[in-house]
């Protein structure tokens, strides 16, 4: 499936075609995908080359090309529960469970393939999802999935400050009250040939912001904001604190709750569709984390 963008240059654009577009969010991929497979630029109705010199007020008018099928990704019947949705990207409340990407051993029941098979039924099988925001298996809450590359390639331009992605988690244990708030910044690496991370000297930079919002005798409710993107970084950076989270044996202990009690309940962007226009969607906590608080508070 192909998708139309029009665009109006302004005063303080690149003057060069490829150089506007290329600031607009399309990718180097997308641009010669528009040029060789069924796609086109125009400027004012002409088709043009990327070397193109363009003025204020020139419309330009990108359609992209078609999009190479995966023939392996096989579409799942399995709902979807969309939050936020536009022609070009959408938010869904994903369950724990459920994979964001297929992965080489489970390749069918993915947010992809749950998605893949929505959009069949909405009639609209050329559409494509591209992950934006991933969450790993065992955590919940909100996940942004552009519709074609275009999207992918857009938001992939907006800086961490700009994207706000914000967390609810249940904690073992208290924090004293002068540790109620605060940043942890420190590196993660990887800990010996498995899946497992650790804080460790030569890591990775990594921050997390958090703030304390109840506690209960040996239990706290905690929002924390990732500011950088590492593996299992809430988790990593709680169990530092002394504060590993609820179902999660691999960094705490097994107390019995069947997953790790962390959900992703806010999103925040500007949107690269409509003049930055920002978005904010948020959620409830699900059903067996606000089980779990309230078993801790009684």
């Amino acid at each position: 499936m192909t998708s139309l963008f029009k665009l109006v240059v302004q005063e303080k654009d690149p003057k060069k075609l490829g150089s506007f577009l290329l600031k607009n969010g399309f990718s180097h991929q997308a641009l010669i995908k528009a040029r060789h497979h069924h796609g086109m630029i125009l400027v004012n109705h002409k088709r043009r080359y990327l070397s193109f010199h363009l003025s204020a007020g020139d419309e330009v008018i990108f359609v992209s090309g078609e999009e190479k099928k995966n023939q392996f990704l096989k579409p799942s019947n399995n709902p979807v529960d969309p939050v936020f949705e536009t022609k070009n990207y959408i938010v869904l409340n994903k369950p724990a469970g459920v994979l964001s990407i297929p992965s080489r051993y489970e390749d069918n029941d993915a947010v992809v393939n749950r998605l893949m098979g929505y959009f069949l039924q909405q009639n609209k099988k050329d559409l494509k999802p591209h992950v934006i925001t991933r969450l790993d298996r065992d955590t919940s809450g909100l996940v942004l999935v552009g519709k074609n590359a275009i999207a992918h390639a857009r938001f992939s331009k907006i800086g961490k400050d700009n994207f706000v992605k914000k967390y609810h988690a249940i904690v073992h244990g208290n924090f004293a009250e002068d540790e109620l708030t605060g940043i942890i910044d420190e590196p993660i690496g990887k800990e010996g040939d498995g899946v497992k991370r650790a804080v460790v000297a030569n890591g990775k930079k990594a921050q997390t912001r958090y703030r304390v919002l109840k506690q209960v005798e040996g239990a706290s409710l905690v929002e924390l904001r990732l500011l950088t993107g590492r593996t299992h970084q809430i988790r990593v950076h709680m169990a530092y604190l002394g504060h590993p989270l609820f179902g999660d044996p691999l960094y705490g202990i097994n107390d019995n709750f069947s997953r790790q009690a962390l959900n992703c309940f806010y999103l925040a962007f500007p949107d690269p569709f409509d003049n930055e226009r920002k978005q904010e969607i948020q959620i409830k906590d699900p059903e067996d984390m606000s089980k779990l608080w309230q078993k801790l508070v009684n």
